[in-house]
């Protein structure tokens, strides 16, 4: 067997939430994506206190491998907590994070990694979400708010298929335990100084389990949220610092 394409440390991680039919398929699949592609990775599952079986399958998974490594929350803090640990959990120079419900194609992990000295940020955007159509409208409205109020740029502030530089992480705060988290975390970068791009890939259509993005509560979360964090992120620019 050939030496892995990128000779880099990647921490990979999937925030999931009561997704026992998506996460080990899906854990499977990235360990077989990665083993020829990276030479140094991790794969962290963060159990955002899941209510089914999701934690005991992440603890088999990690008992298997030892570059799984699942991390629990003992309740469910929200989607924005659960992304908050993975971050700060990833120990390589780049992370990259998706969700563990199944709807990116982990593959395309490549596009981003083949580009990755083209920006710090690398967003990938979904080319043709397979969501319903009320869900895609409300989320570009909401995309515009936030990109209006936050002042930064980004085709797909949501799109779950990014990757870090991680330097960025010992270099902005985040705040959200909601929905706000990645347009935070893409707003306070952008204002550090970080750079970012647009890579478009592919969006499944979901197999199982429940989406949360339209539960009312989380809506209103999220807008409370943006109200808060808008003078926050605005009041000063922080340069990132080298090392």
């Amino acid at each position: 067997m050939g030496q892995p394409k990128h000779d880099i440390g990647l921490s990979v991680f999937f925030p999931c939430y009561n997704e026992e039919a998506n996460v080990e398929p899906l854990a499977r699949k990235t360990v077989d994506v990665l083993t020829p592609l990276v030479s140094d990775w991790e794969l962290i599952l963060v159990n955002d206190g899941s209510r089914d079986k999701t934690g005991e399958i992440i603890d088999r998974l990690g008992a298997e491998n030892p570059r799984i490594r699942p991390v629990h929350h003992p309740k469910n803090g929200g989607y924005g907590a659960a992304l908050q640990t993975g971050f700060r959990s990833a120990t390589k120079e780049f992370v990259f994070f998706t969700d563990g419900d199944g709807q990116f194609d982990v593959r395309e992990i490549e596009k981003l990694l083949d580009r990755r000295d083209e920006a710090d940020v690398l967003c990938g955007h979904r080319k043709h979400r397979q969501d319903k159509l009320i869900r895609k409208i409300n989320s570009a409205c909401w995309a515009w708010l936030v990109k209006m109020m936050l002042r930064f740029r980004c085709r797909d502030v949501d799109g779950a298929f990014k990757l870090f530089r991680r330097e960025i992480f010992d270099n902005i705060e985040m705040k959200s335990t909601g929905a706000m988290i990645s347009a935070e975390i893409l707003a306070r970068a952008s204002h550090a100084g970080y750079t970012m791009i647009d890579i478009p890939v592919t969006h499944l259509p979901r197999t199982a389990g429940n989406p949360t993005g339209a539960n009312f509560r989380v809506i209103l979360r999220a807008f409370k949220e943006l109200a808060k964090l808008r003078k926050d992120i605005l009041k000063g620019k922080k340069q990132p610092q080298t090392t």
